[in-house]
């Protein structure tokens, strides 16, 4: 069968263009012992892939250049190599940017269509779903009463931060972009409040959403928000690094927090969160999730965009800020 692969061709600098990707069109390869074949259905658009376009030390290797992007992706197993799999079985993997997948069954699971939509095993119930859960309750241990404030608050991991905040008896503050997700972030996820960074001042709008200063703050964007929230922080506040969205396609350094003594003068605790440190316990924050989607209080979004093709510049959705929930590709099959 023919398969569709979207390869890196060269490291980005600043914003990712189309010159860094190749369109390569290649045959399936049948699983050997071990492998199996999937026939992707979903992949996950996150903006840590353009950490991984990236050559140097981080938490994970970069790709390397001719190789198929990585990318988290649900589908269905159509030959299989392997006896924990069958013909039929729906499976979650890092399968990347393709059409099709012939790869090692380490590493893969299984997802059950019946009890939530293939997508959203790429969203509350995938990876940003479990950089939530276990960066607020693992890392900003949040207490009932506790102000939390997140920003990138109407994306895939902050949405769910801010849920289970809530969740957790906390007041929540959420900092979004624009009127129309702001307005989702109150009406729809009942935040107790939200900021928009596109048209407040943000350090003067958190004095007023925050009149008993910041206990947990989950940063999700980096650069002036993360300067502006750190200025507003209490007595032994906790602050998650996630991300840092704002920061990503800069042609010059990352640009850090220039009010860093305030975690002096606090206290507090600056700590990052990658999601892999706790694959052990994924079936637990599963567990509790899929609980709290079953009793209205956890809402899932997902943004769908139709066909392979438009990868390069679907991708690029993310740094505009242009999707709106947990940004999905749908693979489209001749």
């Amino acid at each position: 069968m023919k398969n569709i692969q979207w390869l890196l061709a060269a490291r980005p600098k600043g914003e990712p263009t189309r010159g860094d990707w190749k369109h390569n069109e290649t045959q399936t390869r049948s699983p050997e012992k071990g492998e199996i074949l999937v026939k992707v259905e979903y992949i996950s658009l996150d903006p840590a892939m353009r950490g991984w376009m990236n050559e140097g030390k981080s938490y994970i290797e970069p790709v390397e250049l001719g190789d198929v992007m990585r990318a988290g992706a649900v589908g269905e197993v159509i030959e299989s190599g392997d006896d924990n799999f069958s013909a039929g079985d729906k499976v979650y993997g890092s399968f990347g940017v393709q059409q099709y997948a012939t790869c090692s069954a380490q590493g893969v699971h299984k997802v059950d269509p019946e009890l939530a939509p293939l997508e959203r095993y790429l969203g509350v119930l995938g990876m940003p779903g479990m950089t939530a859960y276990f960066g607020l309750l693992k890392t900003g241990l949040p207490e009932a009463g506790e102000t939390v404030v997140v920003s990138g608050a109407a994306g895939a991991v902050g949405s769910v931060v801010g849920q289970i905040a809530k969740i957790k008896g906390c007041r929540v503050v959420g900092i979004a972009g624009g009127k129309e997700k702001c307005d989702y972030v109150m009406s729809e996820l009942g935040f107790d409040a939200v900021i928009d960074y596109k048209n407040e001042d943000v350090k003067k709008a958190l004095r007023s959403t925050c009149p008993d200063g910041v206990d947990v703050y989950f940063d999700n964007v980096g650069g002036e928000i993360l300067d502006a929230v750190l200025t507003h922080i209490n007595l032994r506040a906790r602050i998650v690094i996630c991300g840092a969205i704002s920061q990503y396609n800069n042609t010059t350094a990352v640009k850090g927090p220039s009010n860093y003594l305030s975690l002096l003068v606090n206290r507090a605790r600056m700590e990052g969160i990658v999601v892999f440190d706790n694959i052990k316990h994924y079936g637990e924050a599963a567990r509790d999730m899929s609980g709290w989607i079953g009793q209205g209080k956890l809402k899932a979004k997902e943004h769908v965009v139709e066909g392979i093709d438009t990868f390069p510049d679907t991708l690029m959705m993310l740094f505009r800020g242009e999707n709106f929930g947990k940004l999905v590709l749908k693979v489209n099959h001749d």
